[in-house]
């Protein structure tokens, strides 16, 4: 079987797999177990257009989690299907930035690609953040200033209270030789900014607006 589950799908259904531990954990109505399984598995099958019947039984089990040790053991055996990132390297990022000078290269061997909806990473040198997210099965590169704030924000990708900054980004604008600002507050720490992503509608707006 293929893969077929992104990544923002798996923290979906990893978050929906804590709410039934917790559901367990604190209530001890069998009716409103049964509703509260049968809920979250309408919102993990809800996440996708069309499932054959081997996709079915693997996500089948989400619904008899009770415990953590449950959740980790059905976790790991999706993860097998995760679609990773599409594949990059070092020249095609060179690729998607050809402006930027002295460009720092992320690490991409300490990367796991299937625990990624976008590639971000910090240059702290030049206090700039590039994003390369995936856009109609392409490859979209994004860059800018980036300035990290002290307090804790809600970051306007994931949706998370977490350690943010301001990304700020020029585009061009309607007449020539003139450039537009945009940009808003994100998590300083992409990764973690990739685990919390349980949609990819906030990223492809962000990305959306910022290249206007």
């Amino acid at each position: 079987m293929e893969a077929f589950i992104r990544n923002d799908q798996y923290n979906f259904i990893k978050s929906q797999a804590q709410v039934l531990i917790n559901g367990h954990a604190s209530v001890n109505d069998t009716g409103v177990l049964n509703a509260l399984k049968s809920l979250s598995a309408d919102k993990i099958f809800g996440l996708f257009e069309e499932l054959n019947e081997d996709q079915k039984r693997l996500l089948n089990p989400v619904i008899e989690i009770k415990e953590r040790e449950q959740a980790e053991a059905f976790l790991a055996e999706i993860k097998g299907y995760v679609i990773p990132f599409k594949p990059i390297t070092d020249q095609s990022i060179k690729k998607l930035f050809p402006k930027a000078k002295k460009l720092k290269m992320p690490e991409l061997e300490d990367i796991d690609f299937r625990e990624i909806s976008y590639l971000g990473w910090n240059d702290n040198g030049t206090n700039r953040k590039y994003i390369i997210s995936q856009q109609n099965d392409k490859l979209s590169g994004l860059h800018g200033t980036f300035k990290p704030v002290s307090k804790k924000g809600i970051c306007a990708i994931c949706n998370k209270f977490e350690e943010i900054g301001m990304f700020l980004s020029e585009t061009k604008g309607s007449q020539l030789g003139t450039y537009t600002k945009r940009g808003n507050y994100i998590c300083q720490d992409s990764q973690k900014c990739n685990d919390n992503l349980i949609s990819l509608e906030q990223l492809n707006d962000f990305v959306g607006w910022l290249k206007g």
